[in-house]
């Protein structure tokens, strides 16, 4: 067991990593024996699982990775209603869809659909980002008690951007608004120029994925973000209508 969780752990720490990390750093960051390391990043390596650089000395995720990812996405139920909804609210409105599922205290990108005037972005498919510091996030920590909210986020807030949330008052503050008006909406708190609206899809109790609107930050007036909102809330509401017809839960 302890070598299987140490498997993931190496897994989940160099996926989570923008650049490939030497043996040494992922030893510095998961405190595991360097010799233990060395043999379990060797069988992955060996597996595909993990990729080494020209050097032989740094590492990140392999090829095989990516093939269990996107099995998680082909055998997903609700994902092919998801597809459908975000492509026409990308046609309505213009701007970049994003449908993501809530990952304990993170938001897991599961679809998107870029805007037109979008290219050269990198998609966010298969992404994490921390839920307080996303709409989508803050959307589906709406769904949830304060008291849940509290067990479930670690007792400090990261923050990306100047504008991140970091204190738990004031999360527990947007989030009531959220509950309120029923879309959230953040401003640059994890993108710079970037504003997103986001709308919880109501198929499960709660609520464990989200669809956003993502749009430049100078658009984001509030009657322009009221019109966004109001066509995102039609579509998501139709979404999670169609979902409990179908029976996925």
């Amino acid at each position: 067991m302890k070598s299987a969780e140490r498997t993931v752990k190496i897994l989940e720490t160099l996926a989570a990593s923008p650049t490939r990390l030497t043996l040494s750093e992922l030893q510095e960051r998961m405190g595991y024996p360097r010799s233990s390391l060395h043999a379990l990043v060797r069988t992955l390596r060996e597996l595909k699982w993990v990729e080494a650089d020209e050097t032989g000395s740094a590492f990140g995720v392999g090829p095989h990775a990516l093939l269990s990812g996107t099995a998680y996405l082909d055998r997903d139920p609700a994902l092919r209603f998801a597809q459908e909804t975000i492509e026409d609210l990308r046609g309505e409105i213009g701007y970049t869809i994003h449908y993501a599922r809530r990952d304990d205290a993170h938001v897991l990108y599961l679809a998107s659909r870029e805007s037109r005037d979008s290219a050269g972005r990198v998609s966010r498919v298969g992404r994490r980002l921390p839920a307080h510091v996303t709409a989508l996030g803050q959307a589906l920590l709406a769904e949830l008690t304060e008291a849940e909210v509290d067990a479930l986020l670690p007792a400090s807030l990261a923050g990306l951007q100047p504008n991140s949330i970091t204190d738990h008052t004031a999360l527990h503050a947007e989030l009531e608004v959220v509950r309120k008006r029923g879309w959230a909406f953040e401003r640059e708190q994890n993108t710079p120029g970037v504003a997103c609206v986001a709308v919880a899809v109501g198929y499960r109790i709660p609520a464990s994925d989200a669809v956003s609107c993502s749009m430049p930050a100078d658009r984001a007036t509030p009657d322009h973000v009221q019109e966004v909102a109001d066509a995102m809330t039609r579509h998501v509401t139709a979404l999670a209508r169609t979902l409990r017809h179908e029976g996925i839960r």
